[in-house]
């Protein structure tokens, strides 16, 4: 499937890997696990009707960890000949024997381990030359531009294809890896001029070229958005309802994962510690985790560990089912891993029966969020202070363009103010989400 694109086969992987774990078992590790991957790609940059920037990628890498007992060992190389293989266990072994043990170290549970791989159709190539992905670029950034002359200038229009595939194994026995690709088209532009200029983007991605949203499209969409946003003015301090374009909107969520991720609640740094079967969001909120949806972002059959993956529901009516955890963190807080080491998968978060414009109705009066800036979000705290830009609503309808302003609240009272979620799910990663009306926040203005 994925040999022809790539300098290495699956098979090649494979046997790599089974080397490295054959010179861990004769360098005496007690346990070893290890990736071998290799990736490439390429990203064409179209501005002004010029091309910017042609740049190609190729990598391969190995990650070797061992395990003297309860002491673990990492090395790394881009090296994939037999001398270095064995130079890098090598490398891994030594930095065991010197590193102090670690109760929590070590492999996965046998039991949890991965035994089944089902294709979730994560490939899909991308056979693009050089010109036509110029061409694409050109036409996504010709379409903003003849939107209207107010449409002055770009930061371009950008078309990138990557793939890469990979294999995981360890002492345990587990193998496992897979190719997958992902794609996208995007386009940046400026509209008005002297002290009115506003910039704004849209972008499409997907794993599968096919279902790229069209070039036109995307161009036209951006423009528009840049165009609403001139005369963008501040607005005065007050409290009032806010709404999360669903762009934005997968932030909060994000938020929300690494508050009840394991890393964070080992080591006490989460707003969120000891909420276990506890109401985290409103009643009305319900958020699923489905790791083996075909094509999808955040889709595998195992994670970073070899721990197989399953569907479960995160939250129900609002209460918290279960943490995020990898082997080591589940060890940590003596628990057992729930298949996220790496991440989460796929989380559904269900929709509302509102669109954007009806969630705009439904909230009256208050401010659509399109923009964050900074990083003001304090996961120990909750508290949260963002830069925004975005529109101000009254009567249910956008009255006029917002900048300059900031949005606080504490992340616990956000999440529990939750309003509504919108319908409008947009998916750009690995949550599904539309937009996000909260009932309340401070935004700071003029």
């Amino acid at each position: 499937m994925a040999d022809t694109r790539f300098s290495f086969s699956q098979d090649t992987l494979k046997s790599i890997a089974e080397d490295i774990l054959k010179f861990a078992r004769k360098r005496g590790a007690s346990a070893c696990e290890v990736d071998v991957s290799e990736g490439f790609g390429q990203s064409i940059t179209v501005r002004r009707d010029e091309v910017d920037t042609i740049e190609y990628n190729r990598d391969k890498g190995i990650g070797v960890t061992v395990y003297d007992g309860q002491k673990r060992g990492y090395a790394s190389t881009s090296d994939f000949s037999k001398d270095a293989l064995k130079a890098t266990v090598d490398a891994a072994v030594s930095i065991a024997r010197f590193t102090a043990p670690d109760p929590a170290a070590g492999l996965p549970d046998e039991a949890l381990l991965a035994r089944d791989f089902p294709d979730f159709d994560l490939y899909h190539p991308w056979k693009i030359s050089t010109e036509e992905a110029i061409e694409l670029a050109r036409r996504c950034e010709q379409a903003a531009f003849a939107v209207s002359p107010e449409i002055r200038n770009s930061d371009g229009a950008s078309v990138s294809l990557q793939e890469s595939h990979f294999i995981s194994a360890n002492s345990l026995g587990f193998m496992g890896g897979y190719a997958s690709s992902r794609h996208y088209l995007s386009c940046s532009v400026i509209a008005g001029e002297g002290d009115d200029m506003q910039r704004d983007d849209w972008y499409t991605t997907k794993r599968d070229p096919s279902e790229l949203a069209n070039a036109e499209e995307i161009g036209h969409f951006a423009a528009r958005r840049a165009l609403a946003r001139l005369g963008a003015r501040q607005v005065a301090t007050c409290e009032v309802p806010v709404l999360f374009e669903a762009p934005l909107a997968a932030g909060l969520i994000g938020a929300f994962v690494h508050a009840v991720s394991g890393g964070a609640l080992y080591r006490k740094s989460s707003f969120l510690l000891d909420s276990l079967g506890k109401q985290v969001f409103p009643s009305h909120i319900q958020i699923s985790e489905r790791p083996h949806l075909a094509k999808a972002f955040a889709s595998s059959p195992f994670d970073d560990d070899g721990v197989a993956t399953r569907d479960r529901e995160v939250i129900i009516d609002g209460v918290l089912q279960g943490y995020f955890l990898s082997t080591y963190s589940a060890r940590k807080l003596g628990m057992q891993s729930t298949g996220n080491a790496g991440g989460s998968h796929n989380l559904l978060v269900k929709p509302g029966q509102h669109d954007l414009e009806g969630l705009i109705r439904q909230m009256d009066r208050g401010l659509l969020v399109t923009e964050l800036l900074g990083h003001g979000v304090n996961y120990v705290t909750g508290d949260y202070s963002r830069g925004a830009a975005g529109f101000w609503i009254e009567n249910g309808q956008i009255q006029y363009p917002v900048h300059e302003i900031t949005i606080a609240g504490n992340l616990k009272d956000i999440l529990m103010g939750i309003r509504e979620i919108g319908s409008d799910v947009l998916v750009r990663g690995s949550k599904h989400c539309g937009s996000i009306l909260v009932d309340r926040m401070t935004v700071a203005g003029a």
